[in-house]
């Protein structure tokens, strides 16, 4: 998403609105650098493989801003863009001229148009050496390595709520469910599902512009079920980071409650094939056989946001066109409805079956 936007930046502006010729110096390396601009924290990401990569954001802010890479001889030009409509070409709201100064970027920002530049210094951070913030985890170790400056900007406390019941990442401001008394790899599960949907939702906000930042990226994630050896999850989403519509998605999770990983249906029902999912959920709808919705669910994919819940298994279409996404109604199939092609060997069986 963020890169989109800067492609569409360098396709819409004056390249030249800062000076320079495309592309960074030849000196430049990808990496991320923390410092001053002025009185205030930013952490600057460069990434020398693509020319509108680049991005900043402000220390305690969520917003990435988008960046331009220029050269003038040995100088590295940044042109930070911003978009106020959607719609409208990005405008350029400020010039980083900066110089390579003891390994770190030394230089000044200023606004087109300002009398007054401000002073710049940055230093290279090392994020392989940060500390973590948050307990251990295998997608926060990822992001690490993907995407370091995302990571820095996650790599914070996330507040826990009064009944322990929840957490808040404080940046996006999603919300994810957490028990108190999980194991450490279930916490660091959890965890990992509130990150990602982090990362998703501040993209989002970053591509989005000015006029359009009440919109973005919602979460509604609940626990469906909780047994001494399973939990399950749905998570519901719906955003809209700037493109033709806003749109939605859903997903189901069943993990092991002591070892946080996923439990593949079929561990639990051997015969629950896509197919078989398929003629389940057909079966079980509602929809009226003379209306468009029939038509769609009849020429789905077979595949679906699966989950539990006291009821039954909870099937939702997960691969619907937004133009039809309202078909995408969920059923539940009980689980007597399934007990005979139960794996009894499961560990998990009897958490779902009484003897």
């Amino acid at each position: 998403m963020a890169a989109s936007a800067g492609a569409q930046a360098v396709g819409t502006q004056d390249s030249q609105k800062c000076g320079g010729v495309l592309n960074p110096p030849e000196w430049t390396r990808s990496g991320v650098y923390s410092g001053l601009l002025g009185t205030r924290a930013i952490t600057l990401g460069l990434d020398i493989q693509d020319t509108d990569s680049s991005r900043y954001f402000y220390v305690g802010r969520p917003l990435d801003l988008q960046l331009t890479a220029f050269h003038s001889g040995e100088t590295l030009i940044f042109q930070e863009e911003v978009r106020r409509s959607l719609g409208s070409a990005p405008v350029v709201t400020g010039c980083f001229t900066l110089t390579r100064t003891d390994g770190g970027l030394r230089g000044s920002w200023k606004a087109p148009g300002a009398v007054k530049a401000l002073k710049v210094s940055l230093e290279p951070l090392n994020v392989a050496k940060l500390p973590l913030k948050l307990p251990p985890s295998p997608g926060l170790q990822k992001l690490r390595i993907s995407d370091p400056l995302a990571f820095v900007k996650l790599n914070r406390a996330w507040v826990v709520a009064a009944d322990g019941q929840s957490v808040r990442e404080p940046l996006s401001g999603l919300e994810y469910p957490r028990l108190p008394d999980a194991s450490a790899a279930l916490g660091a599960a959890l965890q990992d599902r509130l990150l990602f949907n982090a990362v998703n939702a501040l993209e989002c906000a970053s591509s989005l512009p000015e006029d359009s930042q009440g919109d973005g990226y919602n979460l509604h994630a609940d626990v469906t079920l909780l047994t001494p050896r399973l939990i399950s999850l749905r998570e519901n989403t719906d955003y809209y980071c700037g493109g033709a519509h806003p749109d939605n998605s859903t997903v189901g999770l069943i993990l092991d409650r002591v070892k946080g990983r996923p439990v593949p249906l079929l561990n639990l029902w051997p015969s629950l094939t896509s197919a078989r999912l398929k003629a389940l959920y057909l079966a079980a709808s509602a929809s009226d056989p003379a209306s468009e919705c029939d038509d769609v669910l009849r020429d789905m994919d077979n595949s679906f946001a699966v989950s539990l819940s006291s009821g039954g298994l909870t099937l939702t279409p997960d691969t619907l066109p937004h133009v039809v996404s309202a078909c995408a109604e969920s059923v539940v199939i009980p689980y007597g409805q399934l007990r005979r092609g139960a794996n009894v060997g499961s560990p998990y069986f009897a958490d779902l079956y009484s003897k």
